[in-house]
């Protein structure tokens, strides 16, 4: 082999071990698995923590609770668990020290100007108005079964959805003439949907907890993201999304 070609190959392998000069590093990543009703203020909390740790890049996946947790028995990579009532984080099994962070509470959300004039959980056990409900494995759908049984109602769902988002969308497309969600997501819709009251709301109110996961990829970017959360700052924002404290 000549000189030049051994000159080249050793410049070959320099570049291989330390990388092209110049080239940004990829960023840590904090993979969060967190409640379809999390969704606005966990995406807001997420940009904050990244403008305060450069460098770091938050992933998150929002979806119904009892979803993530079967996710994350079957393996999928997560460092943060972020759930909507105590239940479904006991389903993960590998949580660190679940600690609750908010609570969130029903409200009876129905499309704007309320073509149907529903006026509380009454109307849920009628067969006139089209229901959307989430799936009482969910913890929506749980504390709903809890307030109709409180109210004595025997709800008449048109459809039961896997998370509380997608029960919105049908309020909000006019394909339901009403739906229980949290609180928290009528405000986030804003003046697509109009959001009702009603007393048995707060039998069923949802403990909100969050846990860095034993098996996590990236446990100290986990912890700190779970500091954050629960800091002065992250309370804060929570209450300016709906959410009480604990």
């Amino acid at each position: 082999m000549s000189v030049r070609a051994v000159a080249a190959a050793v410049v070959a392998a320099v570049l291989v071990s330390c990388g092209s000069p110049g080239r940004p590093e990829a960023p840590e990543r904090v993979t969060v698995f967190a409640a379809a009703s999390l969704t606005e203020a966990f995406t807001a909390l997420g940009r904050e923590f990244e403008v305060a740790n450069p460098g770091t890049e938050v992933i998150f996946n929002f979806g119904g609770s009892s979803g993530l947790a079967r996710q994350i028995g079957q393996g999928a990579p997560a460092d943060v668990f972020a759930a909507a009532s105590p239940d479904t984080m006991r389903q993960v099994g590998d949580a660190v020290s679940p600690v609750t962070f908010a609570r969130n509470r029903l409200r009876v959300a129905v499309p704007r100007g309320n073509p149907a004039g529903v006026t509380g959980l009454a109307d849920f056990g009628r067969e006139e108005p089209v229901i959307a409900l989430c799936a009482e494995q969910v913890p929506c759908g749980a504390a709903a079964r809890e307030v109709f049984a409180a109210a004595g109602v025997v709800p008449r769902p048109d459809t039961l959805e896997q998370d509380v988002k997608a029960v919105l969308t049908k309020v909000r497309l006019g394909e339901a003439d009403a739906a229980l969600v949290y609180r928290t997501d009528v405000l986030a819709a804003g003046d697509a949907v109009e959001g009702l009251d009603f007393p048995e709301a707060g039998l069923a109110v949802n403990d909100y907890p969050i846990a860095v996961l034993a098996a996590a990829p990236n446990a100290a970017g986990a912890r700190a993201f779970v500091e954050h959360v629960r800091s002065e700052r992250g309370r804060t924002a929570l209450a300016g999304f709906g959410f009480d404290a604990p």
